[in-house]
């Protein structure tokens, strides 16, 4: 029998992380993520082929909403098999798919009475795509396993998961057919970088016959970690003079509380002001505590910050504010305040609240410090739009809009490939996966130059079969 992928999401574009291995009579998901691209969120409302019932196994990669979030509408859609992934990456995919239910049914009822008010239709249904109910129920179907511990699935299919150095619990999946030919497939999902703060590096691979790899920035090379520093303190010291505030929109996990081990270090070396810094995100605190409970996964300077008592996650004038009353509050204070909301790519959450507060006055910043796909409200203020939409209002950009580049955890174009040459033989094809259609076509190309390997970067629902 033959084995075949299909690629059902990041194919030529970034979110919706979705990947079908077909193999030895055995039919496993690879991720299972949430189209975030306004102009391919249809997608999200789509039955997977053959219908999510016919699924042996759900794999996490890690637990960000493009990788995992939709899997309660598969499981409303039929699935009922297992979800294997890191005992960190459950814990937090259950936190990041109760937020996201939450979500869909408020921005559900909104759209409703706003739709209503106007007299119209949306481009997309005005039920959520799932309700928290929905999203509970996935919870008894995860199947944690630890880094290296292989699971076999009907006999037939030997997967493990290898530290990525992502975000926390996230992993390289390693797929091995155990009946067809033994091939060995590796997923590296979201592919971290060396000497990052709080975690390890991701694991280097020996041996592989096809890899999907990610292309996010394939096409770039990161700033190093003190421009990150560099940038912190210019725009913090400038706009306290200006008396605005700073808005950072930024992704609940491992993005907020990699600012936060920054900004701990900043103030403890004085390089910036005591201000109060409010983690205005429900999530990001609970993702916080399970990054508590995990110290296993800290490389070793965080594991001495640790033991000095001189953790990130508690410094002087850090304020969490779960409750959405204590939100609120936030834009009566006076004075600069640093605020780290979500979402990350300002697609929802209360990080819209303090951009209708912050965006038109010129005192105030906006510092992005993650990717912002094509499509998001993130990106068309990074690119520059003089007015943005926010809670189907116009508002004009005044507020200065800065971009700190060297915080991605995902690796760029030359540790992606320097990843890459761990693998002892050259394997049989490389797929570039998750990346805008630019960077997956350079990345792609510069791989063929550096290798000669095959290369293929797939389309959306492309099935290629394995040789």
């Amino acid at each position: 029998m033959e084995s075949r992928l299909t690629f059902l999401g990041a194919a030529e574009n970034v979110t919706g992380s979705r990947h079908l291995l077909e193999t030895d009579g055995t039919r496993i998901l690879v991720d299972c993520g949430l189209y975030q691209e306004r102009d391919l969120r249809s997608r999200n409302w789509d039955p997977l082929p053959e219908g999510a019932d016919k699924l042996d196994a759900i794999c996490l990669t890690h637990a960000h909403l493009d990788h995992c979030g939709l899997l309660p509408k598969l499981v409303k859609d039929g699935f009922r098999g297992k979800v294997f992934c890191t005992h960190a990456t459950a814990e937090i995919a259950q936190i990041v798919l109760l937020d996201s239910a939450n979500l869909q049914e408020e921005d559900a009822a909104y759209k409703r009475k706003r739709h209503k008010k106007e007299g119209r239709t949306g481009p997309f249904p005005d039920e959520p795509l799932y309700t928290v109910e929905d999203a509970k129920a996935c919870f008894a179907l995860f199947h944690p396993v630890h880094f290296q511990e292989p699971v076999v699935v009907k006999g037939c299919v030997e997967l493990s998961f290898h530290n990525a150095g992502h975000i926390l619990g996230s992993s390289i999946i390693r797929l091995r057919s155990m009946c067809d030919g033994k091939r060995i497939i590796l997923f590296t999902g979201d592919l971290g970088r060396n000497n990052l703060p709080i975690l390890q590096d991701p694991v280097a691979c020996k041996e592989a016959d096809y890899v999907l790899v990610e292309s996010t920035y394939g096409d770039r090379v990161h700033d190093s970690v003190e421009d990150i520093k560099e940038v912190l303190c210019k725009v913090i010291n400038s706009t306290v003079a200006a008396g605005g505030n700073i808005v950072i929109p930024s992704f609940s996990i491992e993005r907020s509380q990699e600012l936060l081990y920054y900004l701990n270090d900043l103030l403890r070396k004085k390089r910036i002001p005591y201000l109060m810094t409010i983690l205005d995100s429900p999530m990001a605190i609970h993702v916080t505590d399970v990054f508590k409970r995990h110290p296993e996964l800290y490389d070793e300077k965080m594991t001495e910050l640790m033991k000095r008592g001189q953790s990130p996650f508690s410094f002087s004038g850090l304020k969490m504010t779960p409750t959405t009353r204590e939100s609120k509050a936030i834009n009566t204070i006076k004075g600069t305040v640093i605020i780290v909301a979500g979402s990350g790519m300002c697609t929802g959450g209360r990080i819209k609240h303090h951009l209708a507060a912050n965006i038109s006055r010129p005192e105030s910043v906006i510092l992005f410090v993650g990717y912002q796909a094509k499509g998001t409200l993130g990106r068309e203020i990074l690119d520059g739009k003089p007015e943005v939409r926010i809670f189907g209002r116009q508002f004009p950009v005044r507020a200065k809009v800065v971009q700190a580049h060297g915080f991605s955890a995902h690796a760029d174009r030359e540790e992606l490939y320097t990843w890459l040459t761990h693998l002892e033989r050259p394997p049989r094809g490389i797929f570039v996966v998750h990346g805008e259609k630019e960077s997956a076509h350079n990345f792609a190309e510069f791989l063929r130059e550096k290798t000669g390997w095959k290369v293929v970067v797939p389309s959306f629902g492309q099935q290629i079969v394995l040789e």
